[in-house]
């Protein structure tokens, strides 16, 4: 089965991962002690829903471009 990014496990790399997988692991209490990405993002948008909305927003402004950009480069090959 292909693994998503929304279940992968989170390492502690750096102090800003570290305090977040504390905070959203000590937040959701997971069973098998491990906090995935999904879970953050569950975390985030519960507690700071506008930042989520600022990445989501410039997501589909950028995916929106590429789709013009496609668009006119299939134009050209035609």
């Amino acid at each position: 089965m292909e693994e998503t990014m929304k279940g992968l496990k989170v390492d502690k790399d750096n102090k800003l991962k570290e305090w977040l997988v504390n905070y959203v692991g000590t937040k959701l209490n997971p069973e098998d002690g491990n906090v995935t990405v999904e879970m953050i993002v569950e975390a985030i948008s519960e507690e700071f829903p506008e930042f989520l909305l600022a990445v989501a927003e410039e997501n589909f402004i950028r995916g929106y471009k590429q789709c013009y950009v496609d668009i006119e480069a299939n134009k050209s090959d035609a």
